[in-house]
């Protein structure tokens, strides 16, 4: 008895050590980074492109502005200040396209899951009610549906065409629309246009908040994009004069600049995050 009492506690005493010592198996930082950057170019509307395809151009375009910089100053360290500013310039400019695309669809779901709801209760077949939305849907989401359109005519697998649909949105709502969607059409039930009115209700409430909080910090936004800018104002000044930048190829010039752009960069960045209001993640991808 006394044996199978310690055997008991043994175990118990080893489990405990592997819930505390063991993590589970998650997917790598650098997988899951590389995929919500990819979902950030769909969005933005460039589909088909990798993220080190994309990156790749980025450093491409880096090396060029090198370069043209190096030759116009002849300053080195403005000339890679240059290149990394453009490096970063193509990351920025997909990331402000992303959000102003997810932006008219937040406007345009309501609407859509409405329709959708509307086509459902009228008696249409899910994968009409859908392409329904190609033609007579909210004008940003016409293309996508449009398209699964074609995919369902082309295939007649429901299925596929959803996965098809997801991906080129890129979209958490359109996650949770798709998802609840091919349940329906998998399992049955009565209860999918009363999801969609739940749902639609919550975004209209959604967009509307959102909407009043990014009007209000729209002036804090930009007015850091102005204070990031005015100091490197002069140093476009200096670059039109002969000899204005020979003072930053030295020690202390570079360590100024590097500084400086160390200093705006981080504070730009430090003010985004915490300004940033909170966005749904594709956790239905």
């Amino acid at each position: 008895m006394d044996a199978v009492l310690g055997l008991v506690l043994g175990t118990g005493l080893l489990l405990v050590w592997l819930a505390c010592w063991e993590a589970p198996p998650r997917a790598p930082v650098r997988r899951e980074r590389v995929a919500t950057f990819e979902d950030r170019l769909v969005q933005a509307g460039i589909h088909g492109v990798t993220a080190g395809a994309f990156g790749a151009s980025a450093a491409g375009l880096g090396l060029v502005a090198l370069l043209l910089a190096w030759s116009l100053t002849g300053s080195l360290v403005v000339a890679g200040i240059v290149a990394c500013a453009s490096s970063y310039a193509p990351v920025a400019a997909v990331g402000a396209r992303a959000r102003s695309r997810r932006s008219r669809l937040r406007e345009a779901w309501p609407e859509a899951v409405d329709s959708l709801a509307s086509g459902i209760r009228a008696g249409l077949a899910l994968p009409e009610a859908l392409a329904a939305l190609g033609d007579r849907g909210p004008e940003p989401l016409r293309p996508a549906f449009s398209a699964f359109a074609e995919d369902y005519r082309a295939s007649g697998a429901f299925g596929p065409s959803l996965d098809a649909l997801k991906r080129r949105l890129a979209d958490p709502v359109a996650d949770r629309i798709v998802e609840a969607v091919r349940l329906a059409r998998d399992v049955g039930g009565t209860e999918v246009g009363a999801v969609l009115r739940s749902l639609a209700r919550f975004l209209r409430d959604d967009a509307r908040v959102r909407g009043e909080l990014e009007a209000r910090q729209s002036w804090t936004v930009n007015a850091a994009r102005l204070a990031v800018a005015a100091p490197w104002l002069p140093l476009v000044l200096l670059a039109t004069r002969p000899g204005g930048l020979a003072a930053f190829d030295t020690a202390a010039g570079a360590a100024v600049l590097l500084g400086g752009a160390v200093a705006c960069a981080g504070a730009y960045r430090l003010m985004r995050t915490l300004g940033r209001l909170p966005s749904e993640d594709r956790v239905l991808r």
